[in-house]
């Protein structure tokens, strides 16, 4: 009898052990499971708006908040988008425009933030031309149906001058944008900085911009499914994001600059061309900026729906 008793406790404390011990694995795989990193993927382009996020990338802030941040680099806005509405990015530096093209199309995506770009109007190489008016008739670069369009389209209004008045040449990809206008196989184009201030460096003429007229169409965009979903890892990212903007309000730029052209494949010629702007932390776009863009996608008949800011705009950033 006590020898079956013995074998009972020794069953029981054996069960005991093995019931321990799953647990402990469980509660082990619970914690890993909560503590694990989100991961965002984000697409951008060869212009500051970019800047911060590889600084943020650089400076480790994204770990520092809990995010994994995966960057990816394009030359044309066309294959951003083709890589966001694939399921390739979480989101994108991006512009208002595109938002409206990718509502319009049946891809649900979400403006979280404005950026601090500057999109530049640049007589080329040899031009005389001092104003947009002087321009007449000349070939000027764009790449259709895009902000950069929309910038000189903006402009051209200002100005009392007409589509008609000029010859607008499509040229998606950036960096051939460039090169031809300082090769003088264009008349002009608009560029995003840093290309505008690198072609003015090379003898070309600033005659316009988006800062000049108080407009800003570019903005951060996110899946709508990524909003909903990871939601804590782009708060986080933002986070990071404004960790990086103080940091590069406060550094000298030659103190990143070779980084940042390294990393986002930019023209050497940034280093010395590029005057840093006082970049802004995180905060929604105006209205107003999302009504000129709007109203410009419907003139056009790109999109019919009139979206409201509020059918377009997270508001992520303020919950």
């Amino acid at each position: 009898m006590n020898a079956l008793k013995k074998l009972l406790l020794v069953a029981i404390c054996i069960l005991s052990m093995l019931c321990t011990a799953c647990g402990s694995t469980t509660d082990e795989k619970e914690v890993a499971d909560n503590t694990k990193t989100e991961t965002l993927k984000i697409g951008l382009m060869p212009d500051i708006d970019s800047i911060p996020f590889i600084i943020a990338q650089e400076k480790g802030y994204f770990k520092e908040e809990g995010v994994d941040v995966e960057l990816q680099y394009f030359k044309s806005a066309m294959d951003r988008d083709s890589a966001l509405q694939s399921g390739n990015l979480d989101g994108g530096v991006s512009d208002m425009l595109a938002a409206g093209f990718a509502k319009a199309g049946g891809f649900d995506v979400k403006i979280t933030s404005s950026t601090n770009g500057n999109y530049c109007l640049i007589a080329g190489t040899g031009n005389t031309a001092k104003s947009l008016a002087e321009m007449k008739g000349q070939n000027i670069s764009v790449s259709k149906n895009t902000i950069i369009e929309f910038v000189l389209d903006e402009m051209l209004a200002q100005n009392n001058i007409t589509e008609a008045d000029i010859n607008k040449t499509v040229i998606p990809q950036i960096p051939t944008r460039l090169e031809m206008l300082q090769n003088g196989k264009l008349d002009g184009a608009v560029l995003p900085e840093p290309m505008g201030s690198i072609a003015v460096k090379n003898g070309s003429y600033l005659v316009n911009s988006s800062e000049a007229m108080k407009i800003n169409p570019g903005v951060m965009v996110f899946t709508n499914d990524s909003v909903e979903n990871k939601k804590e890892a782009i708060k986080a990212m933002y986070r990071a994001y404004d960790k990086a903007i103080e940091y590069l309000n406060s550094t000298p730029q030659e103190e990143y600059m070779d980084l940042v052209i390294e990393t986002a494949g930019l023209p050497p010629a940034t280093k010395d061309a590029l005057v840093m702007p006082k970049y802004m932390k995180a905060a929604l776009p105006e209205k107003s900026d999302w009504d000129k863009s709007i109203n410009w996608l419907n003139k056009k008949e790109l999109v019919t729906e009139k979206y409201n800011y509020e059918d377009i705009v997270s508001d992520i950033l303020t919950k």
